[in-house]
């Protein structure tokens, strides 16, 4: 008898292990290119795929190095989610390098996450190297406004059900859940930067607008002089000048910023200055897109008193 039992816990147990690996191996493999489009992903996804970022939390997604190692790790993704708006060509090297059909531009696990996003900051002008890391499509950090998160969240599951449509209901329910937790909490964070709306900032380098204009709030500068450039003594010069005039109480950075700078500019100014969270996870306690966007709204709000 006792034998008996040990057989079937022993069969159980295997039986338990044999299923849980099975699972695992009917997953979605899919890898995004920033740790923002990770988190969006997993909300549409559930527990129905395995999701990784090619960049960290805290490095700049405009210069990732590309490394063999993300190529190993793209090898056998059935989908690739990029940010697009040339924020993340890099990841077309990788694609190329992993020799993985399903994620090239143009394959059907290839997903834009940029589609039908209202962008900002459009280049009115001929872009030319001159005038800095300027981009000629447009100001590419729409997933700082949690008010895109319809609209790329709808492309993210629109992508992965072309190549699962089975868990097309599975991902609408997964979406509709966060957008409802989304709407909630836009309602609270609109009525805590309610008080402050119009008010100047100034910003490290030109990533911020989406969650700006979202709010209400003015970007009147930035650090630096121009996109991508280290600012000059003289730039310093009129941008505390500016700043003074304009009374701007909040001078916000992102994690690789020069932050001994921006603090040195804001402290001239007679402002405060703050790194926020630019990506999701680059700050500490912003492991969800939600816990992202409030970190900066109560950031920004208690800057601005």
């Amino acid at each position: 008898m006792r034998r008996l039992i040990t057989l079937t816990i022993s069969l159980a147990t295997a039986w338990i292990t044999f299923s849980a690996a099975a699972a695992d191996a009917q997953k979605l493999r899919v890898i995004t290119s920033t740790t923002d489009l990770k988190a969006l992903t997993e909300v549409v996804t559930g527990d129905l795929a395995e999701v990784d970022a090619m960049a960290r939390p805290t490095q700049n997604p405009h210069d990732l190095e590309v490394r063999p190692s993300l190529m190993v790790k793209v090898r056998r993704a059935d989908a690739m989610i990029v940010n697009g708006l040339e924020l993340d060509d890099w990841a077309d090297v990788v694609a190329q390098g992993a020799n993985n059909p399903n994620v090239i531009p143009g394959a059907p696990g290839r997903i834009d996450a940029s589609r039908g996003i209202p962008v900002l900051e459009v280049p009115k002008t001929r872009v030319d190297r001159s005038m800095g890391d300027v981009h000629p499509v447009g100001n590419p950090h729409y997933t700082l406004d949690p008010g895109m998160a319809s609209i790329v969240t709808q492309n993210i599951l629109e992508g992965l059900a072309r190549i699962a449509p089975q868990h097309r209901a599975a991902f609408e329910r997964n979406r509709q859940q966060f957008l409802a937790r989304v709407d909630e909490a836009v309602g609270r964070w609109t009525k805590m930067l309610e008080p402050y709306k119009g008010s100047p900032v100034v910003v490290n380098h030109a990533l911020w607008i989406y969650l700006l204009t979202r709010f209400g709030i003015v970007q009147v500068g930035t650090v630096e002089e121009r996109p991508g450039i280290p600012a000059t003594a003289t730039h310093i010069v009129k941008l505390v000048n500016l700043m003074k005039e304009d009374r701007v109480k909040a001078v916000i950075a992102e994690p690789w910023s020069d932050f001994k700078l921006v603090q040195r500019i804001a402290q001239e100014a007679g402002a405060s200055a703050a790194i926020l969270a630019a990506t999701v996870g680059s700050v500490k306690g912003t492991d969800t897109f939600i816990e992202a966007v409030d970190f900066n709204v109560q950031t920004l709000a208690q800057m601005l008193k």
